[in-house]
């Protein structure tokens, strides 16, 4: 690879890094060319973009990115895959299904909306990370619990109180 070659793919991990909130570094070495295949395609059903890359280029990246990736360079040793992901659980979520079936991937790290993950044993913990959305929707959903309680009580409070005043105008005729 040449030097003009290796400052384009730094260039165009740099952006990728800056573009993505949720990226994920795996380690995905002792895979045979089928379970890669199969690998990939998890990932894509699921929305999730997967790299091989090479450490020394994607740690100038992370250098040159205006991102704080901090001890995630440390994690560059080895075979290196970069995944990234709208939604931040997504690609721990591909990893852990996939073990399923195979050792790997490892997880290596992950930058999760400016947060720094280390190791493989935060994997449960990635997995039972929420989305914007889901936070959201759970709030509203909080939210309106209390007013859908008040108008039921209402609602079926009138029909008794309805029935209460026919009851008694009927009483006094």
């Amino acid at each position: 690879m040449t030097r003009e070659e290796k400052s384009q793919v730094i260039e165009t991990l740099t952006a990728q890094l800056s573009d993505n909130e949720n990226i994920y570094l795996a380690d995905i070495s002792g895979l045979n060319a089928g379970t890669t295949t199969n690998l990939r395609r998890a990932c894509f059903k699921a929305g999730v973009q997967l790299a091989v890359v090479k450490n020394t280029l994607l740690k100038k990246a992370m250098e040159s990115s205006d991102k704080d990736f901090g001890s995630l360079p440390e994690v560059l040793k080895g075979n290196t895959s970069i995944m990234f992901s709208e939604t931040g659980n997504a690609p721990a979520k591909v990893i852990k299904e996939f073990r399923k079936k195979s050792d790997r991937p490892l997880l290596k790290g992950a930058y999760i909306q400016e947060s720094i993950y280390v190791g493989d044993e935060q994997l449960d913990s990635l997995v039972e990370l929420k989305s914007k959305e889901e936070l959201i929707g759970e709030v509203i959903g909080l939210l309106q619990s209390p007013a859908k309680n008040v108008i039921s009580a209402l609602k079926s409070g009138s029909t008794t109180i309805a029935g209460l005043v026919k009851t008694l105008s009927e009483r006094e005729g």
